[in-house]
Order: structure tokens, then sequence, then C-alpha cells
């Protein structure tokens, strides 16, 4: 009888030397030939059921009605946002913002915003209505893209119903819910399902490899100072439920991110936190993986050696250019006459008229009890 038991990869669990032997062992399960490409591809599929079975989420719950909510739709220049609602599961909600192009033709490609847990300190408001992610979303969406912003559980409007981010299976949530915001982007009409992507920094870049690694219809990624080999996360909602280690496989999240490939990613490193080793380490792995389907051009690290762990302008300049190549946005809607990526057009809405459910519109009465778990 096997009596060992999934544990808990948490933190800095390894140091960086211990991370950098560990994807070596990797390696050695296969090579750069195409001999090995089949190895790969079923370590991917162990790794991708270990992360679902870990996160309680396998086989994957039944997909409810969506049951959309829109609400408060403003217009601005080049683009337009809306409040959006909707049930990941009965009685649960995913609260949002919607940012839709103005003047660019259908169908559009899509990207997620995931944010992370920053505080007002890295800028005003917190989660989706940040400042940086409104300057994200509302470019994306000028350049011919529909984003979507939400709330990871326990921030915003799922803090303001009573939701706690530390929640013990917060992760088990988010995760569902972030497959389910797929979903919420391939329901609207003017999507364009070959053209889906996702982006996020932090623990929101932690998001977007997860969902990369779990969810084949999105087509690139963009994690952003979140992809090391030897820092797990140090949230709830990024390591505490066993998806990187069970009784058949051990993993780390470098080794997640390349399950991305061979669709585009690019990995965005910052030189003051965890992934300051990226370029030497993390990258090479991964772009090895990409190798296997002779499709290293399509992973990129861009690496910002004095900037520390945000998602500011220069790591959203990267950003714009990487997905603008790979969804066939049009660049040249924000880009000033000196050719640099003007931002200068966004509006910033305070958080109150971001929110979906107000005092005069409050949450349904059926919505499930904070805190408690709604899909099984």
């Amino acid at each position: 009888v096997n009596t060992l038991k999934p544990l808990l990869r948490q933190a800095k669990f390894h140091t960086p030397e211990e991370a950098k032997a560990e994807l070596a062992a990797f390696t050695k399960s296969y090579s750069t030939s195409h001999v090995s490409l089949r190895e790969w591809k079923i370590r991917a599929t162990r790794i991708k059921e270990g992360i679902l079975k870990g996160a309680q989420l396998w086989p994957l719950p039944n997909k409810t009605p969506l049951k959309s909510i829109f609400r408060n739709k403003q217009v601005f220049d080049g683009y337009s946002v809306e409040n959006v609602a909707f049930e990941s599961s009965p009685g649960f909600f995913v609260t949002g913002n919607l940012y839709r192009p103005v003047g660019v033709k259908s169908p559009y490609a899509a990207v997620l915003c995931p944010h992370g847990h920053f505080t007002p300190k890295y800028g005003p408001g917190t989660g989706r209505t940040r400042h940086e992610m409104q300057y994200r979303c509302a470019t994306l969406a000028k350049m011919g893209a529909v984003v979507f912003a939400y709330d990871m559980v326990g921030w915003g409007e799922s803090r303001t119903a009573g939701w706690d981010h530390d929640y013990p299976k917060v992760l088990k949530l988010q995760l569902f819910n972030s497959i389910r915001c797929v979903d919420f982007l391939l329901s609207l009409d003017d999507v364009d399902p070959k053209r889906i992507a996702i982006t996020g920094a932090s623990g929101g870049g932690t998001q977007t490899f997860l969902t990369a690694a779990v969810d084949e219809r999105i087509y690139a990624s963009v994690p952003c100072v979140q992809v090391s080999a030897h820092f797990f996360g140090g949230c709830t909602c990024e390591s505490a439920m066993p998806i990187h280690q069970s009784e058949t496989y051990e993993t780390n999240n470098a080794e997640i991110a390349a399950m991305a490939a061979p669709r585009p990613q690019l990995i965005i490193s910052d030189g003051k936190d965890w992934t300051r080793f990226t370029p030497q380490v993390e990258f090479p792995y991964i772009k090895n993986i990409y190798k296997l389907y002779d499709k290293e051009k399509l992973v990129e690290n861009l690496h910002l050696g004095n900037e520390g762990h945000d998602y500011g302008y220069s790591k959203r300049l990267g950003m714009y250019h990487f997905l603008a190549k790979h969804l066939n946005l049009e660049i040249d809607r924000v880009k000033k006459p000196n050719g640099s990526i003007d931002e200068d057009f966004v509006v910033i809405v305070p958080q109150e008229d971001l929110y979906v459910f107000t005092k005069d519109e409050p949450m349904p009465d059926d919505a499930v009890k904070p805190n408690t778990m709604p899909i099984r």
C-alpha cells in the first residue's frame, strides 16, 4: 500500500541552487530531440491532472449557466468599460469589468487580466480597480481586444460580500473561476475563440500560468514577475493545496509555465525579487520544452534587472508588443508620433463606479454564503 501523502510546496520551498538542480533532474527524462517529445507530453499530462486533482477540480465540476449581468457601460476614447458579474457556479458570483474596443471591427481577440496581491502602497485602489490594472485593460481594449479584469476571491467586491482570501480552499475557487472566465469570454458573440490570452503579475502571474497549463483554450500568456523554480507563492491562493507534488509527480512553477508550450508565451522578470534568476535558470528550461516542438521562437523573456516587483509601464510595454504580435492587435492605435506607447488617454474610473453590486442594486439574495464551498 502506498502510504505517501501529497505534500505542500509553499513560499521559498527550495533554495535557488536546489531549484536549479531539480530542473536539471527533470530534464534527464527528455532532451531536445523529437524522440523525447512524447515523454514530455506524458509528463505534462500527468502534471495537469495532478494540478486539477490537488485543487479538487478532477474531474472538472459541471459548468452551469453563467447568467451574466452587465451594468453601467461607460464609453471613452477608443474603448468602453462595463461592470459585469456571472455565476461560475450556482450562486457564486465572479465580479469584474469588461473593456471593449470602440472603432475596431470584430471579431476581437480577448485577454483575461487577473490581479495580484498588490496593496494601495503600489497605487490607488486595490485588485482589479488599481490604476495599473485600468491602464493595462483600457490600452489593450483600444488596441482591439475584449479585456476582462476580475476579482480574486476575497478581494474587491468579493471581499465586500464577506469572502476571505485566506479561505483554505481559495485556490480551488480561483482556478475554477479563471476557467469559467474563459467560458464567459467565449459566450460573447464578437470574440474570436482562437485568440484568447491571459496576463497578470505576482499572484495574478500565478493565475496566468496555472490557467494556461490546465486550459488549452488559452492561446497566449504573459506571466509577470512570478515564474520561479524556487518560490511557490506566498499566499493561500497559490500553494495551500497540493498542486505541486503528489505520489506520482513533483513539479515547480517554472515547469508549470512550460506547460503552455507550444503556445506563445512572454515571461517577464526583474532583478529584485524571486524572478532575478529567470534568464539563467527558469527561462532556459522553459525554452528547452519549446524546442521539443520546434517552437522556441514563440517563447520570450523580458528581464528588467534594475526593476522590482510590479506590473509597471516598461513591463506593460513588453506585454503590449508581444500580444499585438500574437493576437493581431492594432498597436498603432496607442502609439505616439515618436513610436512610444501612449496610456494618457485612459480615464481612471473611481472604484465605486466600477462595482457591479451597489446599495441600489445589491447582490441577489440567493448568493452562496461566504466562505463555504459552492463547487463539489
